[in-house]
């Protein structure tokens, strides 16, 4: 995996650099109705790509920011669930003993009246 990365950045600096290369003339990129940018126009893509490049990490930030509040808040709730599980089994547990109680006081009472 490391070599296709290395190969994807090497060929994209390469075309980057090539492409720097041959296009030296000026453009001019009008940021605001005021404010106007005159610069190569390799240098505009450049600048461009960083800005995507910083964009798509803060969304990637963004996005693991959100899965890390989205997994403590399931987290959060298995422990709610796993603590409920865990009143209601012994709750059936105390329910089982209670009936299995009154089951061998049933048989105590019957034993005497057949005798």
């Amino acid at each position: 995996m490391r070599q296709i990365n290395f190969a994807a950045i090497f060929g994209l600096i390469l075309a980057l650099v090539l492409f720097t290369l041959e296009n030296t003339h000026s453009a001019v990129v009008q940021i605001l109705p005021t404010w106007k940018l005159e610069a190569p126009i390799a240098v505009e893509l450049i600048v461009a790509m960083g800005l995507g490049a910083v964009l798509a990490w803060l969304f990637n930030l963004w996005a693991s920011l959100q899965g890390a509040i989205e997994l403590s808040n399931k987290n959060r709730q298995i422990s709610k669930l796993q603590e409920k599980l865990s009143s209601i089994t012994a709750e059936l547990e105390e329910r089982k003993r209670l009936v299995s109680a009154s089951a061998i006081d049933v048989e105590v009472e019957e034993k005497p009246k057949e005798s």
